[in-house]
């Protein structure tokens, strides 16, 4: 009975880095689409999305008949009812990663206002961040997962910069490009939540290896 649960523990840790390689993709493409305009790209982003959905509900049925067929113990418990949670940020990332995709369409054919660099650099350091936290739930290392959380500080900060040079940019121009300005402000905001997900996925990583959460303790 044990071997069986645990073969199918790893089939459930497969699954979540299948999920995780199409969301760290959207992202990445995602980015690709903003920085050349591209609006195939982008269209592409947008159709993957019903991927990662598919995948969220078969990891959850997954999660489900584990639960249900095989009594975990504690220790199973937690990581099982963490994947839950974790596919739940997950798919958030992958609607964030069609939403900055849809504005891209909107801006292919304008001429950016700001240089792209900041927003660049959010999306290398997001997909890094959603990266590690799966590959900690995967290893169960509680000090990647601590990493990540870390990590978010520099999100916000990029963020801080590019709201900075947006407001310089309607101050100069008197607001006659408010309107993109709105979108990379919007685009830079999915990207802080992308973030903000991925701490997310590392907390409930450390509640599956301590039994304890930022707002509580459960074993």
């Amino acid at each position: 009975m044990r071997g069986r649960f645990d073969e199918q523990l790893t089939e459930l840790n497969n699954n979540l880095i299948e999920m995780g390689a199409l969301i760290e993709g959207a992202i990445a493409q995602a980015t690709r689409a903003l920085e050349r305009q591209d609006v195939s790209v982008a269209k592409a982003v947008i159709e993957s999305d019903d991927l990662i959905d598919g995948k969220e509900k078969e990891i959850e049925g997954r999660c489900l008949k584990l639960l249900l067929r095989q009594q975990p113990v504690a220790r199973d418990l937690g990581q099982v009812s963490t994947a839950l949670k974790m596919i739940t940020d997950m798919e958030r990332i992958g609607d964030h990663a069609a939403d900055i995709s849809a504005i891209c369409v909107n801006l292919a054919e304008q001429e950016y206002i700001i240089d792209l660099e900041p927003l660049s650099r959010m999306a290398q350091v997001t997909v890094s961040m959603v990266t590690q936290s799966i590959d900690a739930f995967i290893s169960r290392d509680v000090e990647l997962a601590k990493a990540v959380i870390a990590r978010d500080a520099e999100v916000d900060a990029l963020l801080v910069t590019v709201k900075k040079e947006l407001v310089a940019v309607l101050v100069r121009d008197h607001a006659a490009n408010s309107e993109q300005v709105f979108d990379l402000l919007q685009i830079a905001k999915y990207y802080e939540r992308i973030g903000d997900h991925a701490v997310n996925i590392a907390e409930w990583v450390i509640f599956s290896i301590t039994g304890k959460h930022k707002d509580r303790q459960v074993f």
